[in-house]
């Protein structure tokens, strides 16, 4: 950030903080009464809402990713006149500029500002881009993928030599639902819901998307995992990571490849469901190695304040419902080995001790198991840090929510295969968000570095629809010159300080 902006930034930050001070300003009643006003359409002038798809630009110009889905994916036979590329990136991008769906290509395509703003005459329809999505297939959309997560390295490069310690590589399966008859594909699940059943690979410290794969709807979660982990493994080991984990519920405790990993210098954790003969271990156990569990307090800013009364937990024993209320939890370990496995692992078990209450009567004690197997030795990974590691792949629920909130988790075309290409290429938006993060190198002072890092921290794990209200969804005016093109913000607010952070860091030279 040049040294004007900084001085613009400064001057708007500090009028607007005098204009939102409650000990001053205008002291009126009503306080939102707008003036009478009309629309009056300007004559040359051309602004988007979306000024923010700028640093989406340079970003996607800075990791060479057009290059690298030209070069891995051929769809097309001839250009006339979108490459693949072009329509990879329309799908993304009209995500990031606050569409949610195919049909919203329409609006984009017909605003003016918006294509001077990407410097195209235009872009696909729905309908092309619909059509684009069905000359995929499996592989194709695995080359899509691949062609994505090389333009990815170049992002990890900028990362400092803390980021290669450690990659965990979770899994899991998600439902999406639809209502179409005709879709090719489609499957019933155990609840009784019609759609596809995507599994989503994605790498925990920066919630990125590294594999995704379109399945029917009746397929189990644990269905290709093996296949997509081994690929998303030797994508991190080529990217220089020190250790690697795989992580995933119980699903995911795939014991027929467990050898092979251990072998191979991969760590997992994985949950494993509570079958006869591990309750039995459990119950057979001395109660001197049990050791409490005691969580750690979520971290709070600010002012502590006092709890509020449970309203939900009145009710219920108002009604007289049965309530359960977990008195205390703790944990030991024991050796196992799997059926499909030639060695031990290390099986952690948490046991919860329940109350099951009937209005104010207490009616019995429950006890429940939950099981964990790990191949990490007790030397690098305690037990406790063990249930810690599995209960934090529940991040990973957030990840998949945002992805369906953002649209990419979405089937609005006709087959298994074209909804799995469009699952992929709207996944690319989610993705963008993420490398906005990544990119942010912290320099200057001390206290330059912390603001910053706190910064690339925020928005690393901000929500999807936060991330367009704060940094997509800021007027700009399209001003097109002789060498060119100039996106001149019209208004200013603190993420704005942000914005104009990560677009400095994507000037910068790339580390070697």
């Amino acid at each position: 950030m040049n040294a004007k902006l900084r001085r613009q930034c400064r001057e708007r930050k500090r009028r607007l903080l005098r204009r939102i001070d409650q000990r001053e300003g205008v002291r009126r009643t009503p306080m939102i009464a707008p003036p009478r006003a009309k629309y009056e359409l300007a004559e040359k002038p051309q602004a988007v809402a979306c000024g923010g798809l700028v640093m989406i630009m340079e970003l996607i110009q800075h990791t060479g990713l057009r290059n690298q889905i030209n070069r891995a994916v051929s769809v097309l036979k001839l250009y006339a006149p979108y490459d693949e590329a072009d329509h990879v990136l329309n799908i993304a991008l009209n995500l990031l500029a606050g569409g949610t769906c195919l049909e919203h290509l329409e609006e984009r395509r017909n605003d003016e500002a918006y294509l001077d703003a990407l410097g195209a005459p235009r872009i696909p329809d729905p309908t092309t881009a619909g059509d684009f999505c069905r000359r995929f297939d499996e592989l194709k959309t695995l080359l899509l993928l691949q062609a994505i997560n090389r333009a990815r390295e170049t992002v990890w490069r900028r990362q400092p030599k803390e980021f290669f310690r450690q990659a965990t590589i979770e899994a899991d399966g998600t439902m999406v639902e639809t209502r179409g008859e005709k879709k090719e594909g489609i499957g019933m699940n155990h609840k009784g819901q019609w759609g596809y059943h995507p599994l989503v690979v994605s790498l925990a410290e920066t919630q990125e998307v590294l594999y995704l794969a379109n399945r029917p709807g009746n397929r189990p979660s644990h269905e290709h995992a093996a296949f997509y982990f081994d690929l998303a493994i030797d994508e991190c080991r080529r990217a220089g990571f020190e250790k690697i984990t795989l992580r995933g519920d119980t699903d995911f405790s795939l014991t027929e490849h467990f050898d092979r990993w251990d072998d191979d210098g991969v760590e997992f954790v994985f949950g494993l469901d509570a079958m006869p003969n591990l309750v039995e271990i459990a119950e057979n156990l001395d109660e001197s190695a049990w050791t409490r569990l005691r969580r750690k307090p979520r971290p709070s800013s600010g002012k502590l304040r006092a709890r509020r009364p449970n309203h939900k937990e009145a009710f219920v024993r108002e009604k007289g419902y049965k309530n359960l209320k977990l008195r205390g939890e703790s944990y030991a370990e024991f050796d196992y080995r799997p059926t499909k496995c030639s060695r031990d692992y290390r099986v952690v078990v948490v046991r919860k001790t329940i109350d099951v209450e009937q209005g104010q009567s207490r009616l019995f004690d429950e006890v429940r198991y939950f099981f964990y197997v790990t191949n990490a030795t007790r030397s690098d990974r305690s037990a406790r840090k063990v249930v810690a590691s599995a209960n934090r792949r529940c991040n990973q629920e957030n990840t998949i929510a945002q992805l369906k909130a953002s649209g990419a988790l979405a089937a609005p075309l006709d087959s298994l295969a074209s909804n799995g290409a469009y699952m992929a290429m709207a996944s690319l938006a989610w993705t963008l968000k993420c490398w906005c993060g990544l990119m942010i190198r912290p320099q200057g002072r001390q206290d330059e570095r912390a603001a910053q890092q706190d910064v690339r921290r925020h928005v690393m794990r901000m929500e999807f629809a936060t991330f367009l209200n704060a940094f997509m969804q800021v007027p700009a005016q399209i001003i097109r010159t002789a060498r060119r093109l100039v996106w001149r913000l019209l208004t200013y607010r603190p993420s704005v300080d942000a914005l104009l952070l990560m677009h400095a860091s994507l000037r910068r030279p790339l580390r070697c």
